[in-house]
């Protein structure tokens, strides 16, 4: 009687060994950088298996929209996040996640979180209040000098 072939045998049998947990899938990291993820997920009570994946997804897709569509979200926000999940809070918890992670780990995630950033262009992001002052106050000093015909004042005076 021929023997049956090992693969044609495990293609028979259930799926006993493997785990119905979902793996993260996110491309170009490595096994220890995904493996290091899930242990992230898993120990973390703000992480839920699958929800690094999941925030990748969703800036990526956010980040490869027409800019129109962007303005348009920024003004009047989007009705799709309140089902499918807002892309900024995928981001806020990318950022908790390399600041979680070993370094070398964090480099390979944020070395595709940078990339998606840098594929956006620089962020609008508004000043806080301590660097808006201090701008106008030197403008200020600035004009006053001009006014009186003094040499700029210096920042240790």
């Amino acid at each position: 009687m021929p023997r049956r072939r090992p693969g044609r045998v495990r293609a028979t049998l259930p799926d006993q060994g493997r785990s119905p947990r979902p793996k993260p899938a996110i491309d170009r990291l490595s096994p220890r950088a995904l493996s290091e993820i899930v242990r992230l997920e898993r120990s973390r009570n703000y992480l839920r298996p699958g929800d690094v994946g999941a925030a990748l997804r969703r800036w990526k897709a956010y980040v490869h929209r027409p800019e129109r569509e962007l303005w348009h979200d920024d003004e009047f926000g989007d009705a799709h996040w309140y089902c499918c999940g807002n892309p900024h809070e995928g981001r806020a918890l990318l950022d908790a996640v390399l600041r979680a992670m070993s370094p070398r780990g964090a480099r390979e995630l944020r070395a595709i979180v940078e990339g998606l950033d840098a594929f956006m262009g620089s962020p609008a992001t508004v000043p806080d209040r301590q660097t808006v002052e201090d701008i106008s106050a030197s403008r200020r000093l600035s004009r006053v000098a001009r006014r009186t015909g003094a040499s700029e004042p210096s920042q240790g005076a």
